[in-house]
């Protein structure tokens, strides 16, 4: 279902354009520029960061790592970044656009993890390659992340589960802690639910997840 427009939707990502990255190459040089602090935290980044909540709790959990959240749709981010300026967390940033913008915004070797969750399965066969888990955004996660960085994944979507997981293997990732019931594992203490997780384990369905390592 498409969000409907909000009000004031300008001016109030115009009142968050501090926490927004704008025409600017990031790279393990000017990081610590962009974020007011430390060059050397570890930097994440959340593809497809919806309203806010796993970021922001990931932020909040983690206040010496910095994050970065890419939402495509400006409506969306602006609610993301309204709850990150209301937690009062200073180590997140922002950038509006499509996932396909990235490679010309991160340099080779910047991000330390990255964080998909519970994107669009694309399920028709001849929609494999819009995953954001074929091979071929996986081999251009891979040239931003670190020789050691990681890929973490949730889905609902068995289907998208299995095929990502293959394609990982496939791409020289190796994978851990693999589980299909993400709420009932050894996992599930620390994990910080996103709005669709929320809703969609409280009725019921199992949510799965992987970490896919560089080494």
């Amino acid at each position: 279902m498409r969000m409907r427009k909000k009000k004031h939707g300008a001016e109030r990502i115009s009142a968050c354009s501090d926490i927004i990255i704008q025409n600017q190459v990031i790279n393990t040089e000017n990081v610590s520029e962009i974020f007011g602090n430390d060059t050397k935290r570890p930097l994440w980044l959340e593809i497809g960061c919806g309203k806010g909540a796993f970021v922001c709790g990931l932020a909040g959990k983690n206040p010496d790592v910095n994050l970065i959240a890419l939402e495509r749709i400006a409506d969306v981010a602006m609610l993301a970044m309204e709850k990150c300026k209301a937690a009062e967390l200073t180590n997140v940033r922002f950038i509006v656009g499509d996932v396909a913008k990235l490679w010309d915004i991160f340099e080779d070797g910047v991000i330390d993890r990255i964080y998909l969750n519970f994107s669009d399965p694309w399920p028709k066969a001849g929609h494999a390659k819009r995953r954001l888990t074929h091979r071929n955004f996986l081999n251009q996660y891979r040239r931003i992340l670190k020789p050691d960085g990681a890929i973490f994944f949730k889905t609902d979507n068995r289907g998208l589960f299995d095929f990502s997981l293959e394609e990982m293997r496939e791409s020289g990732f190796r994978l851990e802690n693999i589980t299909y019931d993400l709420h009932n594992s050894e996992w599930a203490e620390n994990n910080i639910m996103t709005e669709y997780e929320k809703n969609f384990s409280e009725k019921g369905f199992s949510i799965n997840r992987v970490e896919a390592w560089c080494k």
